[in-house]
C-alpha cells in the first residue's frame, strides 16, 4: 500500500508505495481505509526528534477513515493500556503506557490504518470526514481544555471572562465552544493580526495583542505553551480562576503563594477522552459551524505539507487525501 514514513528524526518524509499492507504481523485489531488525515503540530513534533517515538513511523493521528461493517468512522488515537486507573476512569489520553497510533505506532499517512480495537472508531453519522479530520486532535484538545473551565464560567455567569491565548487552529475551536457552551466574555491573544480579525469573525468578542491591557479573566487557555504566554496567562488569570495549558512550547512559570492570583488554578489539559470524542460529534452535528475551512493535498505532498506548517503558510487546516 501507498504510505508516507518519517525515517528518522530530522528527516525529509519519503512516500513508499510498497509499504507493508495495513496490520501485517499484528494480531487481532480492526483495519480501516483511510479517508482523510489532517496534519498536525504534533506531527512535527515526532518528525523534530521531541517524542520518543519508534522510527520509522506511519505519522497522522488525525484521520477518518471507512470500516467494512461501521461505515464512515473517526478514529480515536490515543490507546491506553486497559489496566490503570486512567483507564478505568475512560482516561486513556493519560495513561502511563497509552499508545498513541500516529505518533508511537503507525499512523494515517497511508491508504489503510491498522487500530488496536474496534471502540476507538466513532461513527461520523453524516459528517464531512475530509472537513471533520482535524477534530480528532485539534478540535478534540480544544473540547476538553474549555470543559475544564466551564464549572467556573458556569458559576460567574454573564460577568465571566475567558482569554484564549493563541488564535490559531485549537484557538479557533475554543473560541467557538466558549460561545456556544457558555455566557462569558471571549477574550482572544495573538501576534497576528489577521489571527485576531479571524477570532472575532468566528465569535470573539474582543481580540488583542500581547501588550494589551486586559482585565482579570476567570478562565485563561494557553494554547501555546511558552515562557512568554505563560507568563501571560499567570498576569491575567482572576482570583478563584483557572489557567489550563495546552501548548507543548516547553515553557514554565513561577508559582507560588503571592505569586499569582489568590487560589487561582494551574493545570494541564491533554487531548481528550473517547467520550469526549462523541459528545464532540454530536455538538457539531448540532452546530456544523464548528468545522473549520480545510485545504486537501494529495497524500505524495506531505513534506510540503509540513514546511507550510512550519511557516505558518496556511490559512486553513491542512489534511491529506490518499
Amino acid at each position: 500500500m501507498r504510505a508516507v514514513v518519517l525515517p528518522a528524526a530530522n528527516e525529509p518524509l519519503v512516500v513508499v508505495d510498497d509499504h507493508p499492507a495495513a496490520g501485517t504481523g499484528r494480531d487481532g485489531g480492526e483495519i480501516i481505509d483511510v479517508t482523510a488525515c489532517g496534519v498536525c503540530h504534533s506531527d512535527l513534533h515526532v518528525v523534530d526528534g521531541d517524542f520518543p517515538s519508534p522510527l520509522p513511523i506511519v505519522l497522522g493521528h488525525e484521520v477518518t477513515g471507512v470500516h467494512p461493517e461501521l461505515g464512515p468512522v473517526m478514529l480515536y488515537a490515543p490507546w491506553g493500556c486497559g489496566n490503570c486507573q486512567q483507564c478505568t476512569d475512560g482516561e486513556e489520553m493519560i495513561c502511563a503506557n497509552a499508545t498513541e497510533a500516529g505518533l508511537f505506532t503507525d499512523g494515517g499517512y497511508s491508504e489503510q490504518m491498522w487500530v488496536k480495537d474496534r471502540r476507538y472508531l466513532a461513527p461520523l453519522d453524516g459528517l464531512d470526514p475530509v472537513a471533520s479530520a482535524p477534530l480528532a486532535c485539534g478540535g478534540l484538545t480544544a473540547y476538553r481544555a474549555v470543559r475544564h473551565g466551564l464549572d467556573i464560567l458556569h458559576n460567574v455567569g454573564e460577568r465571566g471572562r475567558a482569554l484564549v491565548i493563541g488564535a490559531g487552529g485549537l484557538g479557533q475551536y475554543a473560541i467557538s465552544y466558549l460561545r456556544m457552551m457558555s455566557d462569558a466574555q471571549v477574550i482572544a491573544l495573538d501576534l497576528a493580526e489577521d489571527k485576531r480579525g479571524q477570532a472575532i469573525q468566528i465569535g470573539a468578542h474582543d481580540a488583542v495583542g500581547p501588550d494589551a491591557d486586559i482585565e482579570p479573566c476567570d478562565v485563561v487557555i494557553d494554547f501555546i505553551g511558552a515562557d512568554v504566554t505563560l507568563a501571560t496567562a499567570a498576569a491575567n488569570v482572576a482570583r478563584k480562576g483557572t489557567v489550563i495549558v495546552v501548548g507543548l512550547a516547553g515553557g514554565t512559570t513561577p508559582f507560588g503563594l503571592t505569586v499569582v492570583a489568590p487560589e487561582a488554578r494551574f493545570m494541564s489539559s491533554f487531548w481528550g477522552t473517547r467520550t469526549e470524542m462523541d459528545d464532540l460529534l454530536a455538538l457539531v452535528r448540532r452546530e456544523p459551524s464548528i468545522i473549520r475551512p480545510v485545504e486537501a493535498l494529495p497524500l505524495a505532498d506531505a513534506q510540503a505539507a509540513h514546511d507550510r506548517l512550519r511557516r505558518g503558510q496556511f490559512t486553513s487546516r491542512l489534511v491529506l487525501l490518499p
